[in-house]
């Protein structure tokens, strides 16, 4: 079976991205990343897609006159390398909602709440001050509006006791190291389709667990 021809498209260190070189890196996974895209030149990320042996473009957003001509910039990249899904990882660009409309269920990006809770930045944060007592990522195909779209996957984690935002941030970002890989393999395997603006997915296992407690009793 051929394999699911993946662009990511980064703005910093890329982890998410090793994440998803990682997985595709095994033979029997059914995507491969074609190209990485980032809008800041100095982004770390750019190295690891080197040393994977992954084509990088580097398309500074400060270049282009309006939104529109960058967004038509990243999608002549895309076409040329034959992309047929998108993934954001760490993508601090926001696209005009014609680029999203025709990436209409082939562009997914991760978000490192329980969507629809705590959308924008500092996701973290945002938990830390509603006193929530999970928390996690989501990663979901994208839509005009910031932070919404179908729900592919989500990771659960716990707030802990003297949770700081970064302590907290590194224990959901450990998570979308597994959400993310898992998302893109049930799209690339055929097993994701969106139904009335919901995602079904055939032949998945859903948790054991009736409820998980925090505090526990």
């Amino acid at each position: 079976m051929a394999r699911v021809k993946v662009a990511v498209l980064i703005s910093g260190r890329g982890s998410n991205l090793q994440a998803l070189i990682d997985a595709c890196s095994a033979p029997d996974f059914p995507a491969e990343i074609r190209l990485v895209i980032s809008n800041r030149p100095d982004a770390p990320g750019l190295q690891r897609a080197e040393r994977a042996g992954v084509p990088t473009r580097v398309i500074p957003h400060k270049k282009y006159g309006s939104r529109a001509e960058f967004d038509q910039a990243v999608e002549r990249a895309l076409n040329e390398a034959g992309i047929e899904l998108v993934c954001l990882a760490g993508f601090m660009r926001i696209f005009d909602d014609a680029f999203v409309l025709r990436w209409h269920d082939r562009m997914i990006n991760i978000h490192p709440s329980l969507l629809p809770a705590f959308k924008g930045l500092q996701a973290q944060a945002q938990a830390l001050a509603a006193g929530v007592r999970f928390t996690g990522c989501t990663v979901h195909f994208v839509r005009p509006a910031m932070d919404e779209g179908p729900i592919i996957v989500q990771a659960v984690v716990p707030l802990l006791p003297g949770d700081d935002a970064e302590r907290l941030a590194e224990r959901v970002l450990a998570a979308e190291h597994k959400a993310y890989p898992l998302a893109l393999r049930l799209i690339a395997e055929g097993r994701v389709r969106v139904v009335d603006e919901r995602v079904q997915i055939t032949d998945a296992d859903a948790p054991a667990e009736d409820a998980i407690l925090n505090p526990r009793p």
